[in-house]
């Protein structure tokens, strides 16, 4: 499959590719044009608190495969992207937002903006730093009280503490990388998320902040036939429907 392929026929043509052919190699460019194509997912609020670390270095390839735990997804793939959590970089993601919409509206008086450029101004600098700021994990759960005595006589957002705010991040990020993988089947290209991996190791192997977490390890390459694992299995589609 190359361009032009359609959305129904990449979400058909991808699957979870457990070996390699390993004669065969990709190329970095279009691989890169995929990750910059993820980076349009649909995201909580846009904060984008994402990163994707693209691994060409055969070196570093070795180090996350061990980190793999030497599954043969990981062992025979040409390149691997990481999806990388930075929910750390809450506060600097506002404030390039606060940026572009300054220069997008124009620098003026506060009384000069609209009611609709008031609001996106304020979603960043007022909205953001009540739903990600944290002190040790015990703001979150004044929030989270402050939202249910709310919720009691209208509806609210109830998941404000740390630990949901952190399931919000990941939740973009898994968008982001299932369109990464939409993308490479596109182009003709194979990929395998891999959840059977130390994350420790991997955060050391590409030198990530403490703070940072692992979305998901995706390895990439050219499949071989017996990498796929037999027809594709879901259980019956009326099990998992429910209409209302």
């Amino acid at each position: 499959m190359k361009n032009n392929t359609s959305l129904i026929d990449a979400i058909n043509y991808r699957r979870s590719v457990r070996i390699y052919d390993e004669s065969k190699e990709i190329d970095s460019e279009i691989v890169k044009k995929c990750i910059q194509q993820a980076t349009l997912a649909p995201n909580s609020s846009n904060m984008q608190l994402w990163e994707f670390h693209h691994v060409t270095s055969k070196n570093i390839l070795d180090k996350l495969a061990f980190a793999c735990l030497n599954q043969s997804a990981a062992t025979t793939a040409k390149e691997m992207v990481v999806v990388v959590v930075r929910k750390d970089l809450w506060k600097h993601r506002a404030k390039t937002h606060i940026q572009y919409l300054t220069q997008l509206f124009g620098k003026k008086p506060t009384n000069e903006y609209s009611g609709r450029e008031k609001f996106a101004l304020n979603y960043y600098k007022k909205i953001m730093p009540f739903a990600y700021g944290e002190f040790f994990g015990v703001f979150g759960y004044i929030k989270y009280g402050i939202s249910w005595l709310i919720g009691l006589f209208k509806p609210s957002y109830r998941q404000l503490r740390k630990s949901d705010m952190r399931i919000v991040a990941h939740k973009s990020a898994g968008l982001a990388a299932q369109t990464f993988m939409l993308s490479m089947a596109s182009e003709g290209y194979d990929t395998c998320p891999m959840e059977g991996t130390d994350s420790l190791r991997i955060k050391k192997a590409l030198n990530l902040p403490y703070k940072s977490e692992i979305n998901m390890v995706i390895s990439c390459g050219i499949r071989k036939p017996e990498g796929v694992y037999g027809e594709r299995f879901r259980v019956p589609f009326m099990s998992v429907y429910k209409q209302w």
